[in-house]
């Protein structure tokens, strides 16, 4: 905008906001598509999984029955899986073949008002995505409320934290199709080692420290203690590597994307 002939640039917080904004308006174009998916997945999953799987274990896992246990892993890992498509397939098609980008940054957005919106509208996703696996959850009963209520915020730091990872890997791709590695070798089996589908103690004592370096294991471990509202010192842990995480691995995503788009 002009004032007095003199350019004057936008605040941070609106320039974050426009990027945010219109990511929401694409993905609310098509609502019922994008939207009901979130709500379907999870009634599916425990219903094949959970009841299925779940009539035959019948120890509990870390005081909760198995459906429990399986629910509440279900919150962030909805979260995970949205944001790091969002920031992996999505940055690189925006990036590459659509060049969004280029529009964007022909506005008074910088790189990293873009790269920092962009992030914010992954952890949005996670958010909503762990709040439709909430709902689902509440309403068959397997949860209960009110404290899960804050289940999704869990579900934004899992989306944050994973989209500064995949725009990481992003910024090293030059073949779309690479980022299936990124996929198969790294989500995926983050899926069945961090603690979703069966405690992470029953797993050999060597593994263990790997364990704790793994950035799903955390968003489990808080997700679980804000659902039972049980928390002990290790979730002060689990919130400081979130934290550290999300600010070292988005500097270099920062660092590498903005040099990627200048070029």
């Amino acid at each position: 905008m002009k004032l007095n002939n003199t350019v004057v640039c936008p605040p941070l917080y609106w320039r974050l906001f426009s990027v945010w904004y219109r990511h929401m308006r694409v993905y609310t174009k098509n609502i019922f598509s994008n939207g009901l998916p979130p709500f379907l997945e999870p009634l599916l999953f425990l219903a094949g999984v959970g009841l299925g799987l779940g009539t035959y274990i019948t120890q509990s896992m870390e005081g909760l029955s198995y459906l429990e246990f399986l629910g509440t892993g279900l919150l962030v890992t909805a979260a995970m899986f949205t944001a790091s498509f969002e920031c992996s397939f999505g940055t690189f098609i925006r990036l590459e073949f659509d060049k969004v980008y280029d529009g964007m940054l022909a506005s008074p957005l910088t790189v990293n008002n873009l790269i920092v919106g962009e992030i914010i509208w992954a952890g949005t996703k996670g958010l909503f995505f762990s709040f439709a696996v909430l709902c689902i959850l509440a309403v068959f009963g397997v949860i209960h409320l009110p404290y899960s209520l804050l289940a999704p915020l869990v579900g934004f730091l899992t989306g944050v934290m994973f989209a500064v990872i995949s725009m990481l890997i992003t910024s090293f791709v030059r073949v779309i199709n690479q980022l299936n590695f990124f996929f198969t070798g790294f989500i995926s089996p983050m899926f069945f080692f961090s603690g979703v589908v069966f405690p992470t103690s029953n797993l050999p004592n060597y593994i263990q420290p790997l364990v704790e370096i793994v950035p799903l294991t955390h968003c489990v471990r808080l997700v679980r203690a804000v659902c039972a509202n049980h928390y002990q010192m290790i979730h002060l842990w689990d919130l400081f590597y979130i934290a550290v995480f999300i600010l070292v691995v988005g500097f270099f995503a920062v660092r590498r994307l903005r040099k990627r788009m200048v070029n």
